[in-house]
């Protein structure tokens, strides 16, 4: 059992005089005594973060939700919004350099580091615009565990951990010496210059297949009105309108029009489904269990587990190196490549394994063409679901997939294995520089810098390695 003895002088020092226990745990009490309160957050950051409810824009914009924030790095991707059609949790106008944290579930630690001006973040953002210090080093601090456990302790919700935008800028603030910090910038430069270089490899692997399909400048366009004949909704077995519009038929007549010629993804791949685990059988920590939400074309995050027992029995549902993992329900469609034999884990329902059956095409190729608009445009097509979307089993195996010429699908691979072999490197620098905070906020700096220097000798070799 464990339990905290605290004076009511510290309850009553507390802003909110905090009464409950999980507050005062003893975990939390040990974490609150590694940096000292005399500098904060607020003190390192502007307070006067524009948003669209005081200060409209009348354009189109690139809008920021929490969901698009990646867990291992600081990486995000934006959803294009028309003007007009703002959700209602559109609110900040962020800037290039910004440090975003959310503020729910906090414990997950999503947090980006903005790369350009105009984006409009979620009302669950909290912005910290550096002065004073160096954005580079707000977000190394921002990803240690150090900060996460603040973050919980000031935690007043009852559904689930979230906190409040005051909760994030009154976290104190572990400010290092000159030295140390600009030393934790650079990794963390590093860190960014590496993802953007991985994010222009995979563009530019995208960009081979569009060109090679025509379909570089091409964007879907939502039609009001079309005509279609009663024979076309007899061979679809569909009569709902969207699924007859212009725009998928653009699609698949580019496809099936390919010189190269194409095939169903049936034909192509092994699909093997998994299993369904009640939300009873979720613990705080052992086997991982991948939901659909924890997967997306570039990582495979935790956050729900299955004990070791219960995973023997679904052995046989491993997923192993060299299958392709690709989502059916809630958001369908998205494909992540195994390119190594991954740890233990277990799949949700809502994930299909797909194996390559054939050498028309290499596993990248696939891998990228899944995600690309070729597919996700058919996927829209098909799916079916007014609560949760679901793309049945059959229609998957009837995806069309263009078959590009062998030199082409190798660029394609070379770029892509680029992409992530930048990826990691760039975790790899994100890591170092956030484990270095927070040796320095446990033990000292000296200790820390040593540390880093050691992270930075064995990064160069690892580099070097590769050419």
């Amino acid at each position: 059992m464990q339990y905290s003895i605290v004076y009511y002088s510290e309850v009553e020092g507390i802003l909110d005089c905090r009464m409950d226990a999980e507050y005062w745990h003893p975990d939390f009490i040990e974490n609150s005594k590694l940096v000292s309160r005399d500098a904060r957050i607020r003190d390192f950051v502007r307070l006067d973060i524009s948003n669209i409810k005081s200060s409209p824009i009348h354009r189109d914009f690139e809008y920021l939700e929490i969901s698009r924030i990646s867990l291992s790095n600081c990486a995000y991707e934006t959803t294009k919004v028309p003007v007009g059609d703002e959700p209602d949790r559109a609110h900040h106008i962020l800037q290039k350099g910004d440090v975003v944290v959310s503020t729910v579930r906090p414990n997950r630690n999503a947090v980006a580091f903005v790369r350009e001006n105009g984006i409009v973040g979620s009302s669950g953002l909290s912005v910290l615009r550096a002065k004073n210090i160096e954005s580079e080093y707000l977000l190394a601090f921002c990803k240690t565990n150090y900060f996460v456990q603040c973050l919980m302790q000031a935690n007043k919700a009852s559904m689930y951990p979230a906190v409040s935008n005051v909760d994030v800028l009154d976290t104190p603030l572990f400010v290092p010496s000159n030295r140390f910090r600009l030393f934790v910038v650079e990794t963390i430069r590093n860190s960014l210059s590496c993802l953007e270089q991985a994010q222009h490899s995979y563009k530019q692997a995208e960009g081979i297949l569009l060109a090679e399909m025509g379909l570089v400048d091409w964007r879907p366009k939502h039609c009001l009105s079309f005509v279609r004949n009663y024979a076309d909704t007899q061979r679809a077995g569909r009569m709902d309108a969207d699924y007859f519009q212009p725009k998928y038929e653009e699609i698949i007549h580019a496809i099936q029009s390919y010189a190269a010629g194409y095939d169903t993804l049936g034909n192509m791949v092994a699909l093997q489904k998994c299993v369904e685990v009640g939300s009873g059988e979720y613990l705080d920590d052992g086997v991982p269990f991948v939901r659909v939400s924890n997967l997306s074309p570039f990582e495979i995050t935790e956050e729900k587990y299955i004990s070791s027992a219960l995973y023997n029995t679904l052995q046989k549902h491993q997923p192993q190196r060299g299958e392709i993992l690709l989502t059916k329900d809630a958001t369908p469609g998205m494909a992540y490549y195994l390119r190594e034999q991954p740890p233990k884990m277990i799949l949700s329902s809502g994930i299909l394994r797909l194996k390559r059956k054939t050498d028309k095409i290499n596993d990248d190729y696939l891998m990228l063409t899944l995600n690309s608009i070729l597919t996700r445009q058919q996927v829209a097509r098909d799916v079916g679901g007014s609560v949760i979307l679901h793309w049945r089993p059959d229609q998957v195996k009837g995806t069309i997939i263009p078959i590009l010429a062998e030199n082409k699908q190798t660029e394609i691979r070379q770029k892509v294995a680029e992409s992530f072999a930048l990826r990691r490197r760039s975790k790899h620098l994100l890591e170092s520089a956030k484990r270095a905070v927070e040796i320095a906020i446990e033990q000292d700096e000296q200790t820390a810098m040593k540390w880093l220097e050691s992270q930075a000798e064995k990064e160069e070799i690892t580099k070097n390695s590769h050419y």
